[in-house]
């Protein structure tokens, strides 16, 4: 059984050229589209977290974040001032504390891991330059607290 080819045509160069373009612009779209899909579903806030699913955290309201206020200065009121203040721009609680150790040099926020946002926007609203990670125990009172503010002079 013989079949009818024609012979004399030949492929067009321009002609596969241009199929060959427009199937690579359509993958690249495909492939666009799915990674700007994946990365804004990665990027939904974990429900009553406070965080990201892609493991980036999102700064907490202030409403929601909690401050202890310890004065580390010896004099009297200093926490009191700033924790009135903190309350006043919104946080949810700011008690002030004498700090075990009154002779601190210069003021300091100290923040306990996944919350260094919300440090630095404290440290911004108190008008405290130092902003470090909390890497010790707290005394018992101030053991809940994500973020502590202690006032030096």
């Amino acid at each position: 059984m013989e079949h009818a080819h024609p012979i004399g045509r030949s492929f067009s160069w321009r002609g596969g050229a241009l199929a060959l373009g427009l199937v690579l612009v359509i993958a690249f779209a495909v492939v666009g589209a799915l990674a700007l899909v994946h990365r804004l579903d990665g990027t939904r806030p974990v429900p009553a977290t406070g965080h990201v699913a892609n493991g980036h955290a999102a700064t907490r309201p202030r409403s929601r974040t909690a401050v202890l206020v310890l004065n580390g200065n010896g004099v009297g009121g200093a926490a009191g001032g700033v924790a009135s203040r903190l309350l006043a721009d919104g946080y949810r609680s700011a008690p002030a504390m004498d700090a075990q150790v009154t002779t601190y040099a210069r003021s300091v926020v100290l923040f306990r891991p996944g919350w260094e946002s919300e440090a630095k926007r404290l440290a911004k609203d108190a008008h405290i330059r130092a902003v470090e990670p909390l890497d010790g125990p707290l005394p018992a009172a101030g053991s809940g607290y994500p973020l502590v503010a202690i006032v030096g002079r």
